[in-house]
């Protein structure tokens, strides 16, 4: 089943993507300097895991759990 449609997975989608984005810029912060157009989507991301990074821990941890015991 696509991740668009189940909602289990498509949180997971989201979380992943938002993690591996503001790891890109901590560690290559020139690839994520656009701030407009398709690579700035990425740069959102980045800049939600950056001021959220408390709440998005949480849920990446809470979503490894379900992932592992349902």
């Amino acid at each position: 089943m696509s991740a668009l449609f189940n909602f289990h997975s498509f949180l997971t989608v989201v979380l992943l993507g938002i993690c591996t984005c503001t790891y890109i810029k901590m560690q290559f912060p020139a690839i994520l300097e656009h701030r407009t157009g398709f690579r700035g989507f990425f740069w959102k991301a980045a800049r939600i895991g950056e001021r959220l990074s408390p709440w998005v821990a949480v849920g990446c941890f809470s979503m490894g759990l379900s992932i592992i015991f349902f």
